[in-house]
């Protein structure tokens, strides 16, 4: 769902700053700890590619994906003073809860799940994790905080999504907003400038 944000910010962000300032602003992007994202993204990815095929790694997944939150939020927190992060951070902080009093996974409700297929749902039911997901049941902590929200169409992907996830894109769009399209008073001073040059 991370992903959804980030294009949709992109797509947006092109067409509030023009494709030239929009793209050159990526360049001047200065944030503490910058490999940390990149990083964490690789090792979910390992987990993902590899838990499944490694019978040690399955049972243990849940602390893994707890200490990539863990550090994914302080990276967060250290960069604070940029636009949005507060609201991606709250948004991962709502996931990272809810997983953490539900063994590290997850919860995923049968319902909204509807929408991914048949072949999702019998795993869920099957009561083991997809991944880092379970079924959401009776005894889920905070369930609320899970995977209620089916997406289909006419949205382009069809997903489960908690509100962590819908808080954590809001944040990522708002941040994308911040770097593509330049302050009202500098776009401004640009309008200005042609006509006082005009005017020499």
């Amino acid at each position: 769902m991370v992903y959804d944000g980030i294009i949709l910010g992109l797509i947006v962000g092109l067409f509030r700053g023009g494709f030239k300032h929009g793209l050159m602003q990526f360049g001047q992007i200065k944030l503490r700890g910058g490999l940390i994202f990149p990083i964490l993204l690789l090792i979910q990815f390992i987990i993902f590619r590899f838990q499944g095929n490694a019978d040690w790694l399955a049972p243990v997944s849940g602390y893994f994906f707890m200490f990539l939150y863990i550090v994914g939020m302080f990276f967060l927190w250290v960069n604070r003073q940029n636009k949005g992060f507060l609201i991606i951070l709250i948004g991962v902080f709502l996931n990272f809860i809810v997983m953490a009093v539900n063994g590290g996974r997850m919860p995923v409700s049968l319902e909204a799940a509807q929408v991914l297929g048949p072949y999702y749902t019998e795993l869920l039911t099957s009561g083991d994790a997809v991944y880092k997901h379970y079924m959401l049941d009776a005894s889920t902590r905070l369930s609320f905080l899970g995977d209620i929200i089916p997406l289909s169409s006419p949205y382009p992907r069809t997903q489960v999504i908690s509100i962590g996830d819908v808080v954590m894109n809001l944040g990522i769009f708002l941040y994308i907003q911040s770097i593509m399209v330049p302050p009202k008073k500098d776009s401004e001073d640009q309008d200005l400038a042609p006509s006082l040059n005009t005017s020499n």
